[in-house]
């Protein structure tokens, strides 16, 4: 009599999740989540804009130059950090899991990487402590995503995803009203680190610490254990960064769509500071830019976590991020056309609808064409590069458009194209319904 052999088992850390996660879960790592975007975008919203005005006389660049140079610098930072933190955290095997060493150690040095930026007396202490901001909390976001396919199940990752993209938000919102607050009128700024930058970071530094702990006190990590990690081989390491659109066109197709539509967002934000002062006269631009901050949010927040469940029940995410895009080129259009502050204000609304379920449908869709499981969190970095290397093209893009070729109007309508071509190319995905 013979015995049918039972199929090995792959170690729990490297399944494929089939259990639901509980809201507890979701809404812990969700607060870790926005806590580390309230560390971005404090900085990137308010603070570095704040601090570049201020360094910019005598050092022979303008605001401008000078914003999207340190901006651009830290992008390239993050490119990297992503990918390879997400590796990093695939082969580790401490005893709090694969995922938490990194959420604490990035979270920590990402508030301690604001105390430093705070402290910034020029361009070049500037652009030094944004690396250091963006090496570090990336360590935490790459964990932090990588942990959705590590324990969610695929009928569950839109919704997840959509708490996820309302907590980005809110950390987003966050980030730049605690950067407000800290931050008077930048008419009224007459040197920095005296109750203005300096408390805007200090306060974005607490914040990102506090707001991981819910996640990393509570929840355990999977943990992998020595002889589940694959041998270690620096070649093998680095060649698996890329990630052949041949063999997998899916995943480059995806990747590409979520690039194109990050760098048409990126180019509606880099300068949003500057063009509700330059543009639109607005008497208090901070105010302005907190103003429309909250208004994209409302109707992101809005629509953010209702299109990631509705794609769930219909088992549909291609629709949905088609639409979105659609729906934010014309917003970015809109801006383009109608240059008044009612404009950016129904703009801010229209692109908060679009972006919201683009967040939420776009997660999941990536985190399904994700190639294998031993490399999660590596592939998801390699796929944030999409987020992060709009960072790095857009002040490239922007700063010679708003300089010589045509200014904010032309700006925004380039902006709309690139995202309406995302957003088409998003048919060229076929293993995803």
């Amino acid at each position: 009599m013979t015995t049918t052999p039972e199929p090995v088992r792959p170690p729990a850390a490297l399944a494929e999740p089939f259990e639901p996660v509980g809201r507890g879960w979701t809404a812990a790592l969700s607060l870790a989540n926005g806590a580390i975007w309230v560390g971005w975008f404090g900085p990137l919203q308010i603070l570095l804009a704040s601090q570049a005005r201020d360094f910019a006389p005598g050092s022979g660049m303008s605001k401008e130059t000078m914003l999207a140079w340190v901006t651009g610098i830290g992008a390239v930072v993050s490119l990297v950090a992503n990918p390879f933190f997400g590796a990093l955290s695939d082969r580790t095997t401490a005893r709090r899991g694969r995922r938490t060493p990194w959420i604490v150690a990035g979270a920590t040095g990402g508030a301690l990487s604001l105390l430093l930026l705070a402290r910034a007396d020029g361009v070049w202490s500037m652009a030094a402590g944004w690396c250091l901001v963006q090496l570090t909390l990336n360590a935490a976001f790459a964990a932090v995503t990588a942990a959705v396919p590590d324990r969610v199940p695929g009928r569950q990752r839109g919704s997840v995803g959509g708490w996820l993209g309302a907590a980005q938000i809110l950390g987003v919102v966050g980030g730049t009203g605690l950067a407000t607050v800290g931050v008077p009128p930048l008419e009224r700024i007459s040197r920095v680190g005296e109750g203005g930058t300096g408390a805007g970071y200090v306060a974005c530094a607490v914040c990102t610490v506090a707001g991981v702990l819910p996640y990393v006190l509570r929840y355990p990590d999977l943990r992998l254990s020595a002889r589940e990690r694959p041998p270690w081989s620096w070649r093998a390491f680095l060649a698996g960064f890329w990630l052949s659109p041949r063999r997998y066109p899916d995943l480059g197709w995806a990747w590409l769509t979520r690039f194109l539509i990050n760098l048409s967002n990126s180019l509606v934000l880099l300068y949003l500071l500057y063009y509700l002062r330059d543009r639109l006269r607005y008497h208090d631009p901070g105010q302005g830019v907190l103003i429309l901050t909250a208004v994209n949010s409302l109707t992101l927040v809005g629509t953010v976590v209702a299109g990631g469940v509705w794609s769930d029940r219909v088992g549909r995410r291609k629709p949905f991020v088609v639409w979105s895009g659609v729906l934010m080129a014309v917003a970015t259009a809109a801006l383009a056309g109608w240059q008044t502050w009612p404009g950016a204000i129904v703009a801010s609304a229209v692109l908060g609808v679009g972006f919201g379920v683009f967040t939420s449908v776009d997660f999941a869709l990536m985190t399904d064409v994700l190639p294998t499981a031993l490399d999660r969190g590596k592939d998801l970095g390699v796929i944030n590069v999409a987020n992060a290397l709009p960072q790095v093209a857009a002040p490239a893009l922007a700063a010679p458009i708003v300089t010589y070729l045509g200014g904010y109007r032309v700006l925004y309508l380039v902006a709309a194209v690139i995202g309406l071509a995302g957003a088409v190319l998003v048919g060229r995905i076929r293993g995803v319904q």
